[in-house]
């Protein structure tokens, strides 16, 4: 074995005008995250809890597009989704269109650990989530005023809002609802930073896990659901891998994008880096996305096709690395 290692991400397809500010204030995130699941792996914890711990706190602030500071829903409102996997035995727990539940990834474990399903969405998921006595909040917890302002311009527009940060409420233009070539689906849409978040680990004993957490997209249908609760497309481990993506749900969803990495590996032998870049290259068709993996070697990678991707990793040998950009 190679060691523990670990990767965060906060979602592929950075604007590339994103104010210097902001860029600061992503990587204290991502580096914050990274010293609490380092401080964790330091202590032999294992791979699954570290990356539930790990998307917690992503949820918690509100920078990234998950739990607090989720995307608004086309009726004003956050429907998030999150799943957690242990490679060890592949359990996974997932769950979709929650309003009220502080910590979507938390609840996810709670469906691998404490049910006998590996899905729950909508009021079944929130049932679920009484019963076992998680911590919820009102709806208007998650909803912040610059998502509130970013919403009126997608509606303005009529469009799916995926560049939903940039500018700040109250600027005449946006980059979010100017012309662009992307598409999803074949239907035109804006330039896209979908801020999803996402952990993956392989602990000292081998083991990986991943979860990957999300509010989805601005001005989205509602029960719209997408890559990150799909185990095999937004996230996926086994005993070879843990990975976990964001970009384009639609384009994940059709190239099972996590699963792939594993297979490859499994199937033609590739190494992790080696996996990850042939995933990003031949399986994405015209979508966009990235992801991040660890291998049960202590291996770390990342791959996108994006103009940067909020990602921060660590090894045990003591490498650690956060950036936004190539």
């Amino acid at each position: 074995m190679g060691g523990w290692a670990i990767a965060v991400h906060g979602g592929a397809g950075v604007d590339p005008n994103l104010p210097p500010h902001r860029q600061e204030e992503a990587k204290k995130l991502l580096t914050r995250c990274l010293n609490l699941g380092i401080s964790a792996l330091r202590s032999n914890h294992s791979a699954i809890d570290v990356v539930e711990q790990v998307v917690s706190e992503l949820e918690t602030d509100p920078l990234f597009n998950s739990g607090r500071g989720s995307a608004l829903a086309a009726n004003g409102t956050v429907e998030m989704e999150a799943s957690i996997m242990d490679g060890n035995g592949r359990r996974c727990g997932a769950v979709s269109g929650l309003t009220t539940v502080k910590n979507p990834v938390s609840l996810a474990r709670l469906v691998m650990d404490k049910s006998p399903h590996s899905y729950l969405a909508f009021s079944g998921a929130e049932d679920f989530a009484r019963q076992q006595g998680v911590e919820l909040v009102e709806n208007e917890y998650f909803i912040t005023e610059e998502n509130v302002g970013m919403l009126k311009l997608a509606k303005e527009a009529n469009t799916i809002v995926f560049d939903y940060r940039i500018p700040a409420v109250g600027s005449d233009t946006c980059s979010a609802v100017a012309e662009s070539p992307f598409q999803m689906n074949g239907l035109p849409i804006s330039v896209y930073a979908p801020e999803t978040v996402g952990c993956v680990v392989v602990d000292s004993q081998g083991r990986c896990a991943a979860a990957t957490s999300t509010g989805g997209l601005m001005n989205k249908m509602n029960g719209r659901i997408g890559d990150s609760p799909l185990i095999g497309a937004g996230t996926y481990a086994c005993n070879l891998c843990g990975v976990s993506c964001t970009g384009e749900g639609e384009a994940i969803i059709r190239g099972t994008l996590a699963r792939e990495v594993a297979a490859v590996m499994e199937y033609k032998g590739l190494g992790l880096q080696e996996a990850v870049d042939f995933v990003i290259k031949e399986r994405l068709d015209e979508g966009f996305a990235g992801l991040i993996a660890v291998s049960n070697k202590g291996d770390v990678a990342c791959g996108f096709n994006t103009t940067g991707m909020f990602r921060g990793c660590a090894t045990e040998d003591g490498f650690m690395e956060v950036n936004i950009w190539e």
